[in-house]
């Protein structure tokens, strides 16, 4: 039942959103993602190669554990860069979604008021926060840790999903091999991308979810506050029952998907080790 309703309930969101904010509010906080998401896949790809490169310095093929264990180091290089873009992130889709909020709460009381309720004047909307002055704001008020808060939920959402990503995408990959010398072709990269993107995308949105919950700093009307990840999950269980972790996993596995895919088409075409012998040149 959970998993058929959630695509009626992703489309029901959608439906809500562009009727609130519009069209454009479904790309609020975009701008943080262009900047941002192109070092943070290149921390996590370079990262993940460097521990297979340590890991395998005997010669022989690196066994399951060790491809897991050179994805949990890739997932921790790589919260440097995803835990600030994911805090502002939602920090400019929580201003539209609390804008609506209150402006369908104004309009309420508006039409109370002419019912013969107390008068109420509708506010008028509040300007809508960019991403730098989000940014000097939690400076000013948190310095640094600020734009890293959650963390811990981060870490405990990205690092499992590097642990299943990454031996997911080899071994797929390594299937479309024409023979153990040569490379995959792209577009076997591109699918096993894919595939092992949107596998470990749905296996860690409960992360997910409780990491989106932490990291609102903005709370709407009747929405809890957590102390911790354990706090938040535990609300989250006890007033919205399970189902309520897998919210967002239809669709987040379809923006995890083609992502990955073209992150590894990208890497895979020989840039990074491009890139990374010309830095090793000079050593030589």
């Amino acid at each position: 039942m959970a998993s058929a309703c959630m695509p009626a309930c992703e489309s029901d969101c959608l439906i809500k959103t562009i009727r609130s904010e519009g069209y454009f509010g479904m790309y609020r906080g975009a701008a943080v993602n262009l900047t941002l998401v192109t070092p943070e896949k290149a921390i996590k790809l370079a990262a993940n190669d460097f521990f297979r490169h340590q890991l395998s310095k005997d010669g022989q093929k690196l066994t399951l554990p060790k491809e897991m264990l050179a994805g949990c180091g890739a997932g921790t290089c790589q919260v440097i860069v995803t835990t600030p873009m994911e805090m502002l992130k939602i920090q400019l889709q929580d201003a539209g979604r609390i804008a609506a909020q209150r402006k369908i709460l104004a309009a309420q009381a508006q039409l109370s008021a002419q019912g013969g309720a107390h008068p109420s004047v509708e506010a008028p909307a509040a300007p809508r926060p960019t991403a730098t002055q989000l940014t000097r704001e939690l400076l000013r008020t948190h310095g640094i840790a600020g734009l890293y808060k959650g963390l811990g939920a981060t870490l405990l959402r990205d690092v499992p999903f590097s642990i299943v990503y990454f031996p997911l995408f080899a071994n797929l990959n390594q299937l479309g091999r024409p023979s153990s010398e040569e490379k995959s072709p792209f577009y076997v990269s591109f699918l096993a991308g894919c595939v092992a993107g949107s596998a470990a995308a749905v296996a860690v949105n409960p992360c997910d979810v409780v990491k989106t919950r932490l990291q609102s700093l903005q709370r709407g009307v009747n929405e809890d506050t957590y102390s911790g990840f354990l706090d938040c999950a535990r609300k989250i269980w006890r007033h919205e029952g399970p189902s309520a972790f897998l919210k967002g996993a239809y669709c987040r596995a379809l923006v995890i998907a083609p992502l990955f895919g073209i992150a590894q088409v990208v890497y895979f075409l020989g840039i990074a080790e491009s890139l990374l012998g010309l830095l090793q040149e000079p050593q030589a």
